[in-house]
Protein backbone atom coordinates (compact mmCIF):
# COMPACT_ATOMS: atom_id res chain seq x y z
CA UNK A 1 0.00 0.00 0.00
CA UNK A 2 1.66 3.68 -0.69
CA UNK A 3 1.89 6.31 1.60
CA UNK A 4 -0.85 8.62 0.69
CA UNK A 5 0.00 11.97 -0.67
CA UNK A 6 -0.71 15.13 1.67
CA UNK A 7 -2.32 17.74 -0.05
CA UNK A 8 -1.73 21.65 1.19
CA UNK A 9 -4.70 21.92 3.61
CA UNK A 10 -4.26 18.85 5.77
CA UNK A 11 -0.50 19.36 6.32
CA UNK A 12 -1.19 19.61 10.16
CA UNK A 13 -1.80 16.23 10.30
CA UNK A 14 0.68 14.02 8.28
CA UNK A 15 -0.83 10.41 7.27
CA UNK A 16 0.88 7.50 5.89
CA UNK A 17 0.75 3.93 5.85
CA UNK A 18 4.30 1.92 5.51
CA UNK A 19 3.93 -2.08 6.19
CA UNK A 20 0.70 -2.08 7.39
CA UNK A 21 1.19 0.42 10.31
CA UNK A 22 -0.94 3.74 9.76
CA UNK A 23 1.37 6.51 10.80
CA UNK A 24 -0.05 10.05 11.99
CA UNK A 25 2.01 12.83 12.95
CA UNK A 26 0.47 16.00 14.70
CA UNK A 27 2.98 18.66 12.30
CA UNK A 28 2.55 22.07 14.13
CA UNK A 29 5.96 21.96 15.94
CA UNK A 30 5.90 25.93 16.15
CA UNK A 31 2.83 25.46 18.32
CA UNK A 32 3.82 22.40 20.38
CA UNK A 33 1.45 20.12 18.17
CA UNK A 34 -1.59 22.27 19.67
CA UNK A 35 -4.84 20.76 18.20
CA UNK A 36 -6.78 22.74 16.53
CA UNK A 37 -10.49 21.70 15.34
CA UNK A 38 -9.43 20.87 11.83
CA UNK A 39 -6.93 18.26 13.55
CA UNK A 40 -9.31 16.82 15.31
CA UNK A 41 -11.90 15.89 12.18
CA UNK A 42 -8.39 14.77 10.22
CA UNK A 43 -7.44 12.82 13.04
CA UNK A 44 -11.33 11.12 12.86
CA UNK A 45 -10.96 10.85 9.98
CA UNK A 46 -8.05 8.85 8.99
CA UNK A 47 -8.70 6.61 11.92
CA UNK A 48 -12.35 5.96 10.83
CA UNK A 49 -10.95 4.67 7.30
CA UNK A 50 -7.96 2.56 8.83
CA UNK A 51 -10.50 0.97 11.20
CA UNK A 52 -12.26 -1.01 8.10
CA UNK A 53 -8.84 -0.94 5.96
CA UNK A 54 -7.86 -4.58 5.92
CA UNK A 55 -4.33 -3.34 5.07
CA UNK A 56 -3.22 -1.61 8.38
CA UNK A 57 -3.07 -3.79 11.70
CA UNK A 58 -1.71 -1.06 13.57
CA UNK A 59 -1.53 2.87 14.09
CA UNK A 60 1.35 4.76 15.33
CA UNK A 61 0.57 8.42 17.08
CA UNK A 62 3.42 11.06 17.40
CA UNK A 63 4.49 14.49 17.07
CA UNK A 64 6.41 16.49 14.77
CA UNK A 65 9.83 17.85 15.85
CA UNK A 66 11.85 17.07 19.62
CA UNK A 67 9.85 19.46 21.56
CA UNK A 68 6.78 17.75 21.60
CA UNK A 69 3.73 14.94 21.38
CA UNK A 70 1.03 17.54 21.64
CA UNK A 71 0.55 20.37 24.13
CA UNK A 72 -3.06 20.49 24.23
CA UNK A 73 -5.71 22.14 22.64
CA UNK A 74 -5.39 25.49 20.81
CA UNK A 75 -7.31 26.93 23.70
CA UNK A 76 -6.55 30.66 22.42
CA UNK A 77 -8.73 29.76 19.41
CA UNK A 78 -11.32 28.74 21.81
CA UNK A 79 -11.38 31.78 24.03
CA UNK A 80 -11.57 33.98 20.92
CA UNK A 81 -14.32 32.33 19.73
CA UNK A 82 -16.65 32.80 22.32
CA UNK A 83 -15.70 36.41 22.85
CA UNK A 84 -16.73 36.58 19.24
CA UNK A 85 -20.04 34.42 20.17
CA UNK A 86 -19.08 31.61 17.44
CA UNK A 87 -19.63 28.20 18.52
CA UNK A 88 -16.04 27.15 17.85
CA UNK A 89 -15.12 26.36 21.48
CA UNK A 90 -18.65 24.23 21.92
CA UNK A 91 -17.88 21.83 19.03
CA UNK A 92 -14.37 21.87 19.32
CA UNK A 93 -14.93 19.94 23.00
CA UNK A 94 -18.06 17.71 21.28
CA UNK A 95 -15.27 16.77 18.73
CA UNK A 96 -12.16 16.01 20.69
CA UNK A 97 -13.91 14.22 23.56
CA UNK A 98 -15.49 12.00 20.49
CA UNK A 99 -11.95 10.99 18.95
CA UNK A 100 -10.52 10.38 22.22
CA UNK A 101 -13.40 7.97 22.75
CA UNK A 102 -12.67 6.55 19.33
CA UNK A 103 -9.07 5.81 20.66
CA UNK A 104 -10.16 3.90 23.56
CA UNK A 105 -12.73 1.68 21.70
CA UNK A 106 -10.16 1.32 18.71
CA UNK A 107 -10.30 -2.30 17.35
CA UNK A 108 -6.52 -2.26 16.31
CA UNK A 109 -3.46 -1.20 18.42
CA UNK A 110 -2.42 2.21 18.80
CA UNK A 111 1.02 3.30 20.14
CA UNK A 112 1.03 6.98 21.09
CA UNK A 113 4.64 8.07 21.35
CA UNK A 114 4.99 10.76 24.09
CA UNK A 115 8.36 12.11 22.92
CA UNK A 116 8.48 15.88 25.03
CA UNK A 117 5.60 17.74 26.24
CA UNK A 118 2.59 15.76 26.41
CA UNK A 119 -0.57 18.21 27.99
CA UNK A 120 -4.15 17.88 28.09
CA UNK A 121 -5.29 17.28 24.92
CA UNK A 122 -1.86 15.23 24.17
CA UNK A 123 -3.06 13.30 27.28
CA UNK A 124 -6.42 12.75 25.63
CA UNK A 125 -5.12 11.55 22.45
CA UNK A 126 -2.35 9.35 24.67
CA UNK A 127 -4.19 7.82 27.13
CA UNK A 128 -6.17 5.92 25.13
CA UNK A 129 -3.79 4.18 23.21
CA UNK A 130 -2.68 0.36 23.60
CA UNK A 131 0.64 1.09 24.22
CA UNK A 132 1.68 4.58 25.47
CA UNK A 133 5.24 5.25 24.97
CA UNK A 134 7.35 7.57 27.10
CA UNK A 135 11.39 9.04 26.62
CA UNK A 136 13.99 10.64 28.86
CA UNK A 137 12.33 14.17 27.12
CA UNK A 138 8.85 13.60 28.24
CA UNK A 139 6.47 15.89 29.88
CA UNK A 140 3.00 14.16 30.89
CA UNK A 141 0.65 17.18 33.00
CA UNK A 142 -3.50 18.03 32.81
CA UNK A 143 -2.00 21.41 33.83
CA UNK A 144 -5.89 22.90 33.16
CA UNK A 145 -6.37 24.08 36.62
CA UNK A 146 -3.14 26.82 36.24
CA UNK A 147 -5.50 28.58 33.07
CA UNK A 148 -8.43 28.30 35.23
CA UNK A 149 -9.88 25.27 33.43
CA UNK A 150 -10.50 21.59 34.64
CA UNK A 151 -8.83 18.41 33.61
CA UNK A 152 -10.65 17.28 30.96
CA UNK A 153 -10.68 15.14 27.45
CA UNK A 154 -11.17 11.97 30.07
CA UNK A 155 -8.91 12.77 32.68
CA UNK A 156 -11.86 12.27 34.82
CA UNK A 157 -11.71 8.38 34.13
CA UNK A 158 -7.66 8.05 33.70
CA UNK A 159 -6.30 10.46 36.09
CA UNK A 160 -9.41 8.91 38.94
CA UNK A 161 -8.00 5.60 38.29
CA UNK A 162 -4.25 5.84 39.40
CA UNK A 163 -3.29 4.12 42.74
CA UNK A 164 -4.09 6.04 45.77
CA UNK A 165 -4.74 9.65 45.60
CA UNK A 166 -1.88 10.78 42.94
CA UNK A 167 -4.37 11.47 39.95
CA UNK A 168 -6.01 13.79 42.48
CA UNK A 169 -2.72 15.08 43.44
CA UNK A 170 -1.67 15.33 39.66
CA UNK A 171 -5.37 16.93 38.70
CA UNK A 172 -5.57 19.78 41.24
CA UNK A 173 -2.12 21.03 41.10
CA UNK A 174 -1.22 20.43 37.46
CA UNK A 175 2.25 19.56 37.88
CA UNK A 176 4.47 17.98 35.42
CA UNK A 177 6.03 14.22 35.76
CA UNK A 178 8.86 12.89 33.98
CA UNK A 179 9.27 9.21 32.73
CA UNK A 180 9.86 7.39 35.64
CA UNK A 181 6.92 8.66 37.50
CA UNK A 182 4.40 8.47 34.37
CA UNK A 183 5.51 4.75 33.81
CA UNK A 184 4.94 4.41 37.88
CA UNK A 185 1.27 5.79 38.17
CA UNK A 186 0.68 3.71 34.83
CA UNK A 187 0.35 6.82 32.21
CA UNK A 188 2.83 4.80 29.86
CA UNK A 189 3.36 1.83 29.50
CA UNK A 190 6.87 1.69 27.83
CA UNK A 191 10.08 3.84 28.14
CA UNK A 192 12.33 3.81 25.39
CA UNK A 193 15.31 6.38 24.82
CA UNK A 194 14.54 8.92 22.08
CA UNK A 195 17.99 8.26 20.18
CA UNK A 196 16.01 5.03 19.66
CA UNK A 197 13.00 5.95 18.17
CA UNK A 198 14.23 5.48 14.87
CA UNK A 199 14.95 2.28 15.17
CA UNK A 200 11.62 1.60 16.61
CA UNK A 201 10.45 3.09 13.10
CA UNK A 202 12.98 0.96 11.31
CA UNK A 203 11.78 -2.49 13.37
CA UNK A 204 8.23 -1.45 12.37
CA UNK A 205 8.79 -1.01 8.52
CA UNK A 206 10.54 -4.98 8.35
CA UNK A 207 7.89 -6.34 10.87
CA UNK A 208 6.83 -10.00 9.87
CA UNK A 209 2.98 -9.38 11.16
CA UNK A 210 1.49 -12.76 13.16
CA UNK A 211 -2.33 -12.71 13.46
CA UNK A 212 -1.45 -11.04 16.89
CA UNK A 213 -0.74 -7.31 16.27
CA UNK A 214 -0.96 -6.37 19.96
CA UNK A 215 2.17 -8.75 20.39
CA UNK A 216 3.94 -8.34 18.00
CA UNK A 217 4.23 -4.31 18.91
CA UNK A 218 4.66 -5.38 22.31
CA UNK A 219 7.80 -7.72 21.07
CA UNK A 220 9.41 -4.90 19.01
CA UNK A 221 8.94 -2.68 22.21
CA UNK A 222 9.96 -5.12 24.61
CA UNK A 223 13.42 -5.31 22.47
CA UNK A 224 13.69 -1.35 22.63
CA UNK A 225 12.57 -0.25 26.15
CA UNK A 226 11.66 -0.84 29.34
CA UNK A 227 8.44 -0.73 31.61
CA UNK A 228 9.71 0.24 34.37
CA UNK A 229 12.70 3.12 35.52
CA UNK A 230 14.01 3.11 39.12
CA UNK A 231 13.46 5.62 41.82
CA UNK A 232 10.22 7.36 40.50
CA UNK A 233 9.87 10.55 42.85
CA UNK A 234 6.45 10.50 43.47
CA UNK A 235 6.94 6.54 44.84
CA UNK A 236 8.61 8.88 47.98
CA UNK A 237 6.24 11.15 48.19
CA UNK A 238 3.07 8.23 47.66
CA UNK A 239 2.46 8.67 51.81
CA UNK A 240 2.16 12.16 51.79
CA UNK A 241 0.37 12.46 48.59
CA UNK A 242 -2.35 10.00 49.82
CA UNK A 243 -2.85 11.58 52.89
CA UNK A 244 -3.44 15.69 52.13
CA UNK A 245 -4.93 14.69 48.55
CA UNK A 246 -7.82 12.40 50.44
CA UNK A 247 -9.10 15.21 52.73
CA UNK A 248 -12.35 16.98 52.13
CA UNK A 249 -11.67 20.01 50.18
CA UNK A 250 -9.14 22.14 49.00
CA UNK A 251 -8.80 24.39 51.32
CA UNK A 252 -7.88 21.48 54.10
CA UNK A 253 -5.90 20.37 51.59
CA UNK A 254 -3.89 23.56 51.50
CA UNK A 255 -4.20 24.10 54.96
CA UNK A 256 -2.68 20.97 55.88
CA UNK A 257 0.35 20.66 53.88
CA UNK A 258 0.91 24.16 55.54
CA UNK A 259 0.44 22.63 59.05
CA UNK A 260 1.76 18.70 58.70
CA UNK A 261 4.65 16.81 58.22
CA UNK A 262 4.05 13.49 56.35
CA UNK A 263 7.57 11.56 56.72
CA UNK A 264 10.27 13.69 55.33
CA UNK A 265 8.00 15.63 52.88
CA UNK A 266 7.81 19.23 54.37
CA UNK A 267 10.05 21.00 51.63
CA UNK A 268 7.48 19.46 48.98
CA UNK A 269 4.47 19.78 50.87
CA UNK A 270 5.39 23.60 51.45
CA UNK A 271 5.91 23.74 47.67
CA UNK A 272 2.67 22.25 47.04
CA UNK A 273 0.87 24.46 49.00
CA UNK A 274 2.30 27.51 47.26
CA UNK A 275 1.64 26.16 43.85
CA UNK A 276 -2.21 25.55 45.08
CA UNK A 277 -2.38 29.24 46.21
CA UNK A 278 -1.88 30.46 42.20
CA UNK A 279 -4.44 27.89 40.53
CA UNK A 280 -8.35 29.08 40.51
CA UNK A 281 -9.58 28.21 43.64
CA UNK A 282 -12.80 27.06 41.47
CA UNK A 283 -11.35 25.10 39.14
CA UNK A 284 -9.05 22.77 41.91
CA UNK A 285 -12.55 22.75 43.87
CA UNK A 286 -14.38 21.24 40.86
CA UNK A 287 -11.68 19.10 39.62
CA UNK A 288 -11.71 17.58 42.92
CA UNK A 289 -15.56 16.84 42.54
CA UNK A 290 -14.98 15.73 39.43
CA UNK A 291 -12.22 13.21 40.25
CA UNK A 292 -14.24 12.07 42.96
CA UNK A 293 -17.20 11.44 40.48
CA UNK A 294 -15.31 10.01 38.04
CA UNK A 295 -13.75 7.31 40.13
CA UNK A 296 -17.51 5.35 39.97
CA UNK A 297 -18.38 6.33 36.74
CA UNK A 298 -17.75 4.60 33.09
CA UNK A 299 -15.60 6.26 30.44
CA UNK A 300 -18.54 7.08 28.71
CA UNK A 301 -20.36 8.90 31.64
CA UNK A 302 -16.84 10.59 32.01
CA UNK A 303 -16.65 12.49 28.91
CA UNK A 304 -20.65 13.09 29.80
CA UNK A 305 -19.37 14.96 32.55
CA UNK A 306 -16.81 16.59 31.20
CA UNK A 307 -19.01 18.09 28.19
CA UNK A 308 -21.47 18.66 30.78
CA UNK A 309 -18.99 21.09 32.49
CA UNK A 310 -17.33 22.55 29.48
CA UNK A 311 -21.10 23.39 28.42
CA UNK A 312 -21.31 26.41 32.12
CA UNK A 313 -17.09 26.78 32.10
CA UNK A 314 -16.90 29.45 29.60
CA UNK A 315 -19.24 31.77 30.86
CA UNK A 316 -19.06 30.78 34.53
CA UNK A 317 -15.92 28.88 34.94
CA UNK A 318 -12.28 31.00 34.98
CA UNK A 319 -11.00 29.59 32.05
CA UNK A 320 -11.45 32.98 30.31
CA UNK A 321 -9.76 35.32 32.77
CA UNK A 322 -6.39 32.45 33.03
CA UNK A 323 -6.26 33.00 29.11
CA UNK A 324 -6.14 36.80 29.16
CA UNK A 325 -3.74 36.40 31.81
CA UNK A 326 -1.16 33.57 30.61
CA UNK A 327 -1.48 33.71 27.22
CA UNK A 328 -3.28 37.08 25.84
CA UNK A 329 -1.81 39.72 28.23
CA UNK A 330 0.70 37.34 29.63
CA UNK A 331 0.49 39.42 32.73
CA UNK A 332 0.91 36.10 35.07
CA UNK A 333 -1.85 38.00 37.33
CA UNK A 334 -4.97 36.20 36.43
CA UNK A 335 -8.08 37.61 38.78
CA UNK A 336 -10.09 34.56 39.84
CA UNK A 337 -13.23 34.27 40.61
CA UNK A 338 -13.28 33.90 43.52
CA UNK A 339 -9.71 34.68 44.63
CA UNK A 340 -9.02 32.64 47.66
CA UNK A 341 -9.91 28.93 48.22
CA UNK A 342 -12.06 30.59 51.91
CA UNK A 343 -14.06 32.71 49.79
CA UNK A 344 -15.38 29.62 47.80
CA UNK A 345 -19.13 28.08 49.09
CA UNK A 346 -19.86 24.48 48.44
CA UNK A 347 -22.95 25.60 46.31
CA UNK A 348 -20.75 27.26 43.77
CA UNK A 349 -19.11 23.90 43.27
CA UNK A 350 -22.20 22.06 43.27
CA UNK A 351 -24.07 24.06 40.89
CA UNK A 352 -21.37 23.22 38.00
CA UNK A 353 -22.89 18.65 38.27
CA UNK A 354 -26.45 19.84 38.78
CA UNK A 355 -28.94 18.29 36.00
CA UNK A 356 -26.05 15.24 35.48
Amino acid sequence: MTAQAHSPVDTNVLATVRNHVGHLTLNRPAGLNALTLPMVRQLQQQLDAWAVDPQVHAVVLRGEGPKGFCAGGDIRSLHDSFKAGDSLHRDFFVEEYALDLCIHHYRKPIVALMDGFTLGGGMGLAQGAELRVVTERSRLAMPETGIGYFPDVGGSYFLSRIPGELGTYLGVSGVQIQAADALYCGLADWHVDSARLSTLDERLNTLKWSEHPLKDLQGVLARLGTQALDNPPLAALRPAIDHFFALPDVASIIEQLRAVTVGDSHEWARKTADLLATRSPLAMAVTLEMLRRGRHLSLEDCFAMELHLDRQWFEHGDLIEGVRALIIDKDKQPRWNPATVAELSHSRVDQFFEGL
